[in-house]
């Protein structure tokens, strides 16, 4: 049985203006026992100006591990979504994502197919996504990596999509990293779902959904960036944590909100039912 744990997604402080070593500190003052940082190739001007939490995977590993090490916080994962779809662009960051996780601690990258090539066929889009598993795997195993798919995008919206996807290549690296708000808003029980994909689970994005929200967008849309406070929407997270706990290995219920505010009533709710 899988200890259950609790994190969150530091996209909780992307409307702060801060940077990611302020975001690690605040998701510890929280009560926080995990962070899931955002990786990105290159510079930008937000994050290297300190208005932004994301950490470019050009700065040293060692710059999101310290930062831990001093809160007293562990990584989840990291969040490393990129277009499975498009080789040109998704397989040297997510080979460089599993490095970069490798050092800095973390054991799960997150990623899902992303938009598709306007040009491609279903067909071709699967030929795709293999090349880049197939090729990022390889990098994973060696070094104890999981790689998390998530359901987001146009082929992993339903339970047989996504499962379509892990079934592209045969690797012990490849797991699912299941969001409780997307599979909610794209139509499907999120509950049953998450008992289908539960002996392949490594992650979990603790998203729910608001009443009005669920309203105006479900069965319209496949994801959504980040839910409202877990507790406040349709999500029953009694049950999600107590299929969680029939996991394989210990889960993260990484909380995916957008503000400071939803994500300390979220702790305190999810706390409450662990």
């Amino acid at each position: 049985m899988g200890k259950v744990s609790i994190g969150v997604n530091m996209e909780f402080v992307r409307h702060a203006d801060k940077p990611f070593e302020w975001g690690v500190d605040k998701a510890a003052q929280l009560g926080y026992e995990y962070i899931e940082p955002w990786v990105h190739l290159g510079r930008e001007l937000m994050s290297e100006a300190g208005y932004y939490e994301s950490v470019s995977m050009s700065d040293d590993p060692y710059r999101v591990k310290r930062a831990c090490e001093r809160a007293g916080v562990k990584l989840s994962g990291l969040s490393s979504h990129t277009p499975l779809c498009k080789p040109d662009i998704s397989l040297n960051y997510l080979k460089q994502a599993i490095r970069f996780a490798a050092e800095c601690g973390a054991p799960v990258v997150n990623t899902d197919e992303g938009p598709k090539p306007v040009w491609t066929s279903e067909d071709e889009d699967h030929v795709l996504m293999r090349y880049v598993l197939r090729e990022a795997a390889a990098v994973a195993e060696p070094r104890g990596i999981l790689i998390g798919l998530e359901p987001h995008q146009q082929y992993s919206k339903s339970p047989e999509g996504l499962d379509k996807i892990y079934n592209l290549v045969d690797s012990p690296a490849i797991g699912i990293n299941f969001d409780t708000g997307n599979s909610y808003l794209a139509g499907h029980d999120p509950i049953a779902w998450l008992k289908r994909v539960k002996g392949r689970l490594v992650h979990v994005h603790a998203k729910d959904i608001s009443i009005q929200h669920s309203k105006a967008e479900r069965g319209k849309v496949t994801g959504t960036p980040a839910g409202c406070a877990c507790g406040e929407g349709v999500i029953d997270w009694k049950k999600v944590i107590q299929v969680c706990k029939g996991a394989k290995r210990d889960i993260v219920l990484s909380v995916e909100c957008g503000t400071i505010e939803q994500a300390e009533r979220s702790i305190k709710h999810l706390k409450a039912l662990l």
